[in-house]
């Protein structure tokens, strides 16, 4: 299906990268409960089933363990699996295959064998599906060595960082926020790859940094867009891939402004956030561990309530970035009442109909 528009959405752009690299590469699998559903898991496998034979694109039995298994052998074979969860805590029933596995070949055959296989797992909110739904797991990932982990947060990121990752030698997991899936962009309709490992400045200023990923560098670029009427210039860092981490690119902003703030998808302790402060203070000179300052924003520490009212108050917004930008420049900005403090309680627009 050919398109005749440069801007598409983050869901079309996904769709988009696997049906390039299912063309260019016949080893390329897709794989995962739903992926040949008429709604083609939020629409980025949509009809994908209908360009390709049964035996590449195939649902799977409740059995996710099974399907890694399966994968990594077809993986050790010659083939490209691609797995969809629809919910990242669905991975958690094939830890043993991914982090026992599927990171180990590579190392354990001193680089003569490997795992080409990318696993997406898809988080979020909305529903109230509190505690067991809605979890942002990337830690967990990006804590084992052998695995590659990255973040989508653009139309334009998502297409190249998925090629990049299906055409990896070695295992990539691919983390995307199912409320980007209706985000637009100008995206090439041509194949193009971006770099595993390198992190990208969205916005450039030189009063303070904001690091993220994921949806949270759409609340860090609202957050830059209000600071600006109040002469406040916010440098945003999209860090798009978690491991490896391009800690360079990070460093090099926080060394200009003096100030950060890390904002985590996910909970700040034993995070992602916890793990850049750590990197920074490891590489800055005495002189700048004295004049720079990081602070770092997340959900609590405590799993998310169902009752949508209480869960809306664990995800930290544009204001609440705002707020906590005022603590670390010791400024008061008035009047910011008149940005109303949208906190999606269920749902990110009323297009968002729904978990498939």
């Amino acid at each position: 299906m050919l398109r005749n528009k440069n801007k598409i959405t983050l869901a079309e752009s996904i769709r988009e990268a696997l049906v390039l690299s299912m063309k260019k590469n016949e080893n390329v699998l897709l794989v995962g409960l739903g992926v040949d559903d008429p709604k083609g898991i939020f629409g980025t496998t949509k009809g994908i089933d209908k360009m390709f034979k049964k035996d590449r694109v195939f649902d799977f039995p409740t059995a996710e363990n099974a399907m890694t298994g399966i994968s990594i052998g077809a993986s050790l074979l010659g083939m490209r699996p691609v797995i969809v969860h629809q919910r990242v805590e669905f991975s958690l029933l094939s830890l043993e295959q991914i982090i026992n596995q599927a990171a180990k070949w590579f190392f354990m055959n001193g680089g003569t064998k490997s795992v080409p296989l990318v696993i997406r797992l898809i988080i979020g909110r909305g529903w109230g599906q509190g505690p067991q739904h809605s979890q942002s797991l990337e830690a967990i990932f990006a804590h084992i060595p052998g695995l590659k982990v990255i973040s989508l947060s653009t139309p334009y990121n998502a297409k190249g960082l998925l090629i990049s990752s299906i055409e990896d030698k070695n295992p990539v997991i691919v983390f995307e926020h199912r409320w980007l899936h209706d985000i637009q962009g100008v995206v090439p309709k041509k194949y193009y790859k971006i770099p595993l490992g390198k992190a990208k400045v969205v916005n450039k200023g030189t009063d303070i940094t904001l690091v993220s990923s994921s949806y949270m560098v759409i609340e860090c670029l609202r957050s830059a867009k209000i600071l600006k009427s109040y002469s406040i210039d916010v440098e945003v860092v999209d860090i798009q891939s978690l491991r490896p981490l391009d800690i360079q690119t990070i460093m090099n902003s926080v060394k200009k402004t003096k100030k950060a703030i890390i904002v985590d998808n996910g909970g700040i302790n034993f995070g992602i956030s916890s793990e850049i402060m750590a990197r920074l203070y490891e590489n800055f000179s005495n002189k700048e561990k004295s004049i720079c300052q990081i602070q770092r924003i997340g959900p609590p520490d405590n799993p998310i309530p169902s009752t949508r009212e209480l869960a809306k108050y664990c995800y930290p917004n544009y204001l609440d970035i705002i707020k906590k930008i005022e603590k670390l420049l010791k400024k008061k900005f008035k009047n910011l009442k008149k940005y109303k403090d949208e906190k999606p309680s269920d749902q990110p627009n009323k297009d968002f109909m729904g978990p498939f």
